[in-house]
């Protein structure tokens, strides 16, 4: 029998509803199909298109498999930072869901934790505790793409990451991960200053969640979780790797590690772009800057689409089954999701008593 509850009534956050998600999905596959069609009519890209015809399959196979890899990890990022009394299944389906909604819609990947959140809410949890531990997810995960480009910025500056002679090209990232990284450090306590000061109810309430989901990241980090590590650094590495087999299946020269990884760090920038998809952002961003670090412009263009391809269609097609197969199960039973905010204790079908964590 369906459990019927207050958060029930809640409704789908308006870009979630399926007439929205329709509309995304088919700008997606509409401007796919635009640039599919340029390759094979337009006469001046017959190069690019014959490279694409010499494409390795079993290389395009392992982009593939690196890619779900690589969705697996976010699965186990999201579990360590929600709630790891949930269980595998039902965090698989948040975590792929989200991945799914990112694939179609883009700002940074805000998409899909705003889905997440309104499938946590729905599923019982806590507004204020939600939105604690989605700042604390996106800071820890964007602490590893920080780290990265600062770590391979001073590599290629300092020469012990081959690449380019350019000091100022290793310098300027590694400087900008730096502040960034300072920027998250110190943003927990300017957040309860404003908190502190603000006159403004939400205001205050935007500036108090801020902090203590700063201070829960912090916390996060002196647990020592491994799963967190491995999440969290999966997750980007392995999209790194993707587009390193992109690389290697039309027999294109992989770039030095160093800067493969700051290109990579660097072009996903244009993902902050409000584009369905990040189709033309994160593209746009990822060739332009591995020809700023000297790959030449028509083998990052193959590289790259390429691998946007894998990126766009392994979420999407993990991604949207889990999310109907999540939806169903909302509306039948009252599951595991809701023993994930801090309180009392609840019943969980298949699992009996379970308590919430503090």
């Amino acid at each position: 029998m369906p459990i019927t509850t207050d958060i029930d009534a809640e409704p789908i956050p308006e870009e979630f509803t399926a007439s929205r998600m329709r509309r995304s999905i088919l700008i997606v596959v509409a401007i796919v199909l635009v640039v599919v069609g340029l390759l094979v009519l337009v006469p001046g890209l017959a190069s690019l298109r014959h490279r694409f015809e010499g494409a390795k399959a079993g290389w395009l196979v392992l982009a593939a498999v690196l890619q779900i890899l690589s969705c697996l990890s976010y699965v186990i990022a999201f579990r360590t930072v929600f709630c790891r009394q949930m269980s595998w299944r039902t965090s698989t389906e948040i975590g792929l869901s989200e991945l799914a909604a990112n694939s179609v819609l883009s700002v940074g990947g805000a998409g899909g934790l705003a889905l997440g959140a309104w499938i946590l809410r729905r599923g019982g949890v806590d507004r204020g505790h939600i939105a604690r531990r989605t700042v604390a997810f996106f800071l820890l995960t964007s602490l590893v793409n920080v780290s990265c480009l600062f770590l391979g910025g001073l590599g290629l500056a300092t020469g012990v990451l081959s690449g380019t002679d350019s000091v100022l090209l290793g310098l300027l990232p590694a400087l900008a991960g730096a502040a960034a990284i300072a920027i998250a450090l110190v943003s927990g306590r300017l957040a309860g200053a404003l908190a502190r000061r603000s006159r403004w109810g939400r205001v205050t309430t935007v500036a108090l969640t801020l902090g203590q989901g700063v201070f829960e990241a912090l916390d996060l980090l002196r647990t020592r979780q491994p799963a967190l590590g491995i999440g969290t650094a999966g997750y980007m590495l392995l999209d790194v790797a993707v587009l390193a087999a992109c690389f290697a299946a039309f027999d294109i020269e992989l770039p030095p590690f160093g800067v493969l990884l700051v290109a990579y760090i660097v072009g996903q920038l244009g993902g902050l772009l409000p584009v369905p998809g990040g189709l033309g952002g994160v593209d746009g961003g990822l060739i332009g800057a591995l020809v700023i670090y000297g790959v030449d412009a028509a083998d990052a263009a193959v590289a790259v689409i390429a691998y946007r391809g894998v990126l766009l269609a392994v979420p999407a097609a993990l991604g949207f089954p889990a999310l109907a197969v999540l939806r169903r199960r909302l509306r039948s039973e009252r599951h595991d999701i809701a023993a994930c905010g801090p309180g009392e204790q609840v019943e969980v079908i298949g699992r009996g008593v379970v308590r919430k964590p503090a």
